[in-house]
């Protein structure tokens, strides 16, 4: 990736609260600097709104934590977006997906998944490269996720196809892992 269009912020550009967000996140995380909120905490209110928008959906979200990743995970593989990919194996990992699984979600539906994670990994290649579900996937979704989850899961989807936009965009490089 090519040099970032907008860098990281320091305290005097953050302002404190998005500041000690991003520390925090850092220390978190294990990096160095967690750019992405280093960067979007740039935009001061706006930062704190998709903060509580995002968390809205990961980690306090309808759908389980194990599904939110493979998701994420599949939204970031088929966007090609590293920085996403880095965060979310670990978090991953962490909600439950084993090794083996990771290669499956990047492998894609047709990987032998059962109904429900097929369902889920194909409907998030269709919003992810038509931006709609056709109607026999969205069928295949509804028989395992009710009406709010439905929901969750499109935003979800949306936000992450968004936030690898942003990041590309915005050329927000990788984070450094400490020691």
């Amino acid at each position: 990736m090519s040099t970032p269009r907008i860098e990281p912020g320091g305290f005097w550009q953050l302002g404190p609260f998005n500041w000690a967000f991003s520390q925090a996140a850092a220390r978190v995380i294990g990096v160095d600097d967690a750019r992405i909120f280093s960067t979007l905490g740039r935009s001061k209110g706006l930062f704190r709104g998709w903060l509580y928008f995002s968390s809205r959906m990961m980690p306090f979200g309808k759908l389980s934590r194990k599904d939110t990743e493979m998701i994420i995970i599949r939204v970031a593989h088929l966007r090609g977006c590293d920085y996403e990919l880095d965060h979310h194996r670990r978090l991953g990992k962490r909600a439950g997906i084993a090794d083996a699984e990771l290669a499956d979600i990047i492998e894609g539906p047709v990987a032998g998944w059962g109904d429900r994670e097929r369902s889920m990994l194909l409907a998030v290649d269709q919003l992810v490269t038509t931006h709609d579900i056709d109607d026999a996937t969205w069928a295949a979704l509804a028989r395992h996720l009710d009406e709010p989850r439905l929901i969750s899961f499109t935003l979800l989807v949306g936000q992450y196809d968004s936030l690898a936009t942003t990041i590309g965009t915005l050329r927000i490089q990788r984070d450094t892992r400490r020691g």
